[in-house]
């Protein structure tokens, strides 16, 4: 209660600074809960998903099986821009070049996609750890400020209590800066290195998918 009655004290500036740590709070933990349970389905889906692919008779079979298992749409879009690139009309730059030239600038289109959509958040999640705790300490400081300035105009003799009540209150918003940063970070951290393990997964998957596709007709 008397933190709140700080932060209300503190006037229009403590105010954006409480709500703007609670913001960045609720953003950074939506994320981190949808982005671990996304990236937790993924790399399970991306080992079944290859499996599956490379057990297939034909590419037709190999696509069918994609469309069950790959439920994040993670390897599927590669196969697809693949496919596609049979479609591309001819005496083009597009169609210009050998078609392992080809392969290499569809996947690389198709796999960029497919990784910025892994790494959506992640850019919140940095910003949120890095920057947090200095909005914490500009909260901070402003309610000392607010609390000081208000003993001077006070007119009374200094008292210890006085200040120590509404310095030890304001010093709360450090600590809520910290604590909005610091599962951030942790989390950034985290989910990055699965990230990491599933683009490495893709990039194998999309070198093996080129030079398969490279030594066939179009087609075939």
């Amino acid at each position: 209660m008397g933190v709140w009655h700080t932060v209300l004290q503190g006037g229009a500036i403590s105010i954006a600074v409480a709500l703007l740590l609670l913001a960045m709070s609720v953003a950074s933990w939506v994320v981190i809960l949808w982005k671990g349970w996304l990236l937790r389905r993924a790399v399970s889906d991306v080992q079944l998903s290859v499996a599956a692919f490379w057990q297939a008779d034909h590419l037709d079979d190999a696509q069918q099986r994609l469309v069950r298992f790959d439920a994040q749409r993670l390897l599927l879009p590669l196969v697809q821009a693949t496919r596609a690139l049979e479609q591309s009309a001819p005496h083009t730059l597009a169609a210009a070049g050998d078609r392992s030239q080809q392969l290499t600038r569809v996947l690389r289109d198709a796999l960029h996609a497919v990784l910025h959509r892994l790494q959506f958040g992640q850019t919140l999640l940095a910003t949120v750890g890095s920057t947090a705790p200095f909005v914490g300490l500009l909260g901070t400081v402003w309610g000392i400020y607010h609390a000081l300035t208000a003993i001077g105009a006070d007119g009374a003799g200094f008292r210890i209590e006085q200040v120590s009540g509404p310095v030890g209150e304001a010093l709360v918003m450090t600590a809520a800066g910290l604590a909005v940063a610091i599962p951030a970070v942790l989390a950034y951290n985290v989910l990055g290195r699965q990230i990491a393990r599933i683009e490495a997964d893709l990039e194998g998957f999309a070198r093996d998918l080129r030079d398969l596709l490279a030594h066939q007709e179009p087609g075939a």
